[in-house]
């Protein structure tokens, strides 16, 4: 029973990461790309773009420029700034933007990042609503790239692509997840999207109750409401890596948290009877990544329980040595040469012990709204 956990253990962890996009990659290839029809530039639809923002007037300026030099026709597009209870001078900020198409709500009390979209879907009337932060930098015609899907009329939802500059483990981790976005595009629907940008049709755009992951909700509220959602290699957004990962744990664990309790609302998606490929891609992207930190933990007591054995000696080994590594990159103070090494290995470690202490806060009942933006 020891080495059967240790070695089903080890193969949780392999399908979760390797196993299943090896396995999407396959299916997908035999399947023809997704060309879903685009529409001429004079027919792009009316779009709000809403962004949620709560003390952010070191970067507002930018994120204004940014909006600003978006290619896309001044009388379609309108971006909502939503202030969540801002200190700082942000509201101050937008409101010296003095253009047109940018409008801002400001919250006068914290009510989370949920009662932020609340406010900026209430004023979205127009058909294409597009989420962002403050975060990202669009590209010039990512707002272009990210309404074209919508000219299939299956499609109510579509993610925007992060390139992350900077930081082997998360910039690896970022390329890693659009990889696997696009061949679950291929075969239906992506099961996550982007939370700094991404787009949803109002219509099927309900109020975001608090403690969801509204990125999240939204994705499996479209496959439920009958609807695809999907990635677009097209609509890119650049972003830093954080300053500094160790500042981002509290952020991951409040972030997977959210994404629990989110699916624990609709577990009928995992329904492969009724949702076909997308209860698969549901059930091997979402929970298997969830269930990780156990099947590392087992494998962990397994293999000293059976260091007796040679093979398992070295597995304990090996396992120890890569968590040292982790440590010793979270410290900051790894070889040169084994630094890259170390950062992937401690942005491995830490969303694993993330998502462990997220668990834990879940089964004790602790929901979290309130939200800090990433500083990068």
């Amino acid at each position: 029973m020891i080495r059967w956990s240790f070695w089903l253990s080890a193969a949780g962890v392999v399908y979760a990461y390797l196993g299943y996009p090896l396995l999407a990659w396959a299916v997908a290839r035999r399947r023809p790309a997704d060309r879903a029809p685009h529409s001429a530039s004079t027919d792009l639809p009316a779009v709000t773009m809403i962004v949620p923002v709560h003390n952010e007037v070191a970067r507002i300026d930018a994120k204004i420029a940014n909006t600003r030099s978006l290619d896309y026709p001044a009388e379609a597009l309108r971006i909502v700034f939503v202030s969540d209870g801002s200190t700082d001078g942000t509201v101050e900020a937008v409101n010296a933007a003095k253009d047109e198409r940018i409008h801002l709500i400001a919250l006068e009390k914290r009510s989370g990042k949920a009662g932020a979209l609340n406010a900026g879907l209430a004023f979205a009337k127009t058909p294409i609503v597009v989420f962002s932060d403050v975060s990202i930098a669009l590209q010039p015609d990512a707002i272009t790239a990210i309404v074209r899907p919508f000219a299939a009329p299956d499609i109510g939802c579509v993610s925007g692509e992060d390139r992350i500059e900077g930081s082997a483990g998360e910039g690896l981790y970022g390329r890693y997840e659009m990889f696997l976005r696009r061949q679950e595009s291929r075969l239906g629907s992506i099961v996550g999207a982007s939370g700094s940008f991404y787009a949803q049709r109002r219509e099927l755009c309900g109020e975001f109750p608090p403690n969801v992951a509204p990125d999240f909700l939204s994705v499996l509220r479209t496959v439920g409401q009958g609807y695809r959602a999907v990635s677009d290699a097209h609509a890119v957004g650049y972003m830093t890596a954080v300053d500094d990962p160790r500042d981002e744990f509290a952020r991951k664990v409040r972030t997977i948290l959210r994404g629990i309790t989110t699916l624990g609302q609709h577990l009928h998606l995992l329904n492969p009877f009724r949702y076909g490929w997308f209860a698969v891609a549901l059930l091997s992207h979402k929970v298997m990544r969830w269930l990780v930190p156990g099947f590392l933990v087992v494998m962990l007591l397994t293999s000293a329980l059976l260091a007796g054995a040679a093979p398992y000696a070295l597995l304990l080994v090996a396992q120890a040595a890569f968590y040292v590594l982790a440590y010793a990159a979270y410290r900051g103070s790894v070889p040169a040469l084994l630094s890259t090494a170390g950062r992937v290995a401690s942005y491995f470690t830490a969303a694993n012990v993330a998502t462990l202490v997220a668990w834990g806060k879940y089964f004790r009942g602790t929901r979290q709204e309130l939200w800090s933006p990433s500083r990068r």
